[in-house]
């Protein structure tokens, strides 16, 4: 059991010594791209900020905590559609499927594509545009494994391919995620703390070499001194952007309210996170899930980070999310016999300016069990 906890452990602190050699300070805030991996576009982890790194379990932990995948019961499939920032008709779609191997193990493949609409085409002799229209393509894509080493323990890791595109510029890289939680496990007898009731999870999220945009869309006609009798292609040069990389540190606890210790109707979850940002500024959220018969879960979060109370601007607050998060969830069961279930999803988050953000998605886990 310690063997195993160590090696687990020693696997995440090297991913965390990378993450440390990556790090900035706060002068380098807003200079990282592809800052999309951060968000969470599905719809439990969006309705209490990415609180959860403890105790997130099935294919939603690809986007927080991959180590939670080791507890996919069978197979879990999950699309949801974020509206982000509305009304500015930009909409991500997230697409997963999560399949258990063998006794411990499981894997998952994620897609998030994110939609922009059509943007006016302007260019130096056309700025009002009525030349057309283009449209960005952000894709990436995640495999990840995790592995239940004991009842107490799980670590996963998680490799992701980024990319972003429009018709003659594009960039591609891959980044990795790591990451491992403990849960308690009690005695026989012991009633003080029930099994699995505390939870503590560490992931290091979007370690990777620095990306950088290529295309014909960077080459440009020109006259080179010395010669001027025809045009050459010159390319612009291009510099390369850091991924924003991310350590979550977290633990929960879940309150089983019912009087009757053998009946778990009524559960409260209360958990804390701390996030520390590579390229902005760090957060401490907190958040809470009511479930009932693990059929309806309600959730709140909030995420405070320095300045979010005051103005928008350099010395206030550095982003459009102004901290709180809300969400629920149903989980209709679809025979008697097993633990299949069919989950619709909703989750808001509030922002200023812009009307919000909203997540909806459905969900279908198949369990082990006839």
């Amino acid at each position: 059991m310690n063997t195993v906890i160590k090696r687990s452990l020693s696997v995440l602190a090297a991913a965390c010594l990378v993450f440390q050699a990556e790090a900035g300070n706060p002068d380098r805030a807003g200079q990282a791209g592809a800052t999309e991996l951060l968000i969470h576009s599905y719809g439990r982890l969006s309705g209490w900020n990415g609180v959860n790194t403890a105790g997130v379990r099935g294919l939603e932990s690809s986007q927080l905590n991959i180590a939670g995948l080791a507890y996919t019961p069978k197979t879990e499939v999950i699309f949801s559609r974020t509206n982000w920032l509305v009304p500015t008709g930009i909409n991500i779609n997230s697409f997963g499927i999560a399949q258990r191997v063998g006794e411990s193990g499981a894997l998952s493949l994620s897609i998030n594509n994110f939609s922009f609409g059509e943007i006016e085409r302007t260019t130096v002799e056309n700025p009002d545009g009525g030349i057309g229209t283009f449209s960005p393509q952000f894709i990436n894509l995640g495999l990840g494994y995790a592995k239940q080493f004991s009842n107490s323990i799980s670590g996963g890791l998680q490799v992701k391919v980024v990319n972003q595109a429009i018709e003659d510029v594009t960039a591609s890289g891959f980044a990795l995620d790591a990451g491992v939680q403990y849960q308690t496990s009690t005695k026989p007898g012991r009633k003080s703390i029930k099994q699995n009731d505390i939870k503590f999870g560490i992931s290091v999220r979007n370690v990777g070499p620095d990306m950088k945009f290529s295309g014909d869309g960077l080459s440009i006609k020109a006259r080179i001194n010395g010669n001027n009798n025809y045009d050459n292609t010159v390319e612009n040069r291009v510099a390369t952007f850091n991924l924003p990389s991310q350590v979550n540190i977290g633990a929960s606890y879940d309150f089983r309210l019912d009087s009757d210790s053998n009946t778990y109707f009524h559960k409260l979850t209360a958990a804390a996170n701390f996030v520390s940002n590579s390229f902005s500024k760090n957060q401490f959220v907190l958040g809470t899930q009511y479930s009932y018969k693990n059929f309806l879960h309600f959730r709140v979060g909030y995420a405070y980070e320095d300045g979010i109370f005051q103005e928008l601007g350099p010395e206030g607050r550095t982003t459009a999310l102004t901290g709180f998060a809300g969400g629920f969830s149903i989980d209709i069961p679809l025979s008697k016999k097993n633990d299949n279930k069919f989950g619709f999803d909703y989750a808001y988050r509030s922002t200023n300016p812009f009307n919000g953000i909203h997540t909806f998605g459905v969900r279908l886990l198949l369990a082990d069990k006839d």
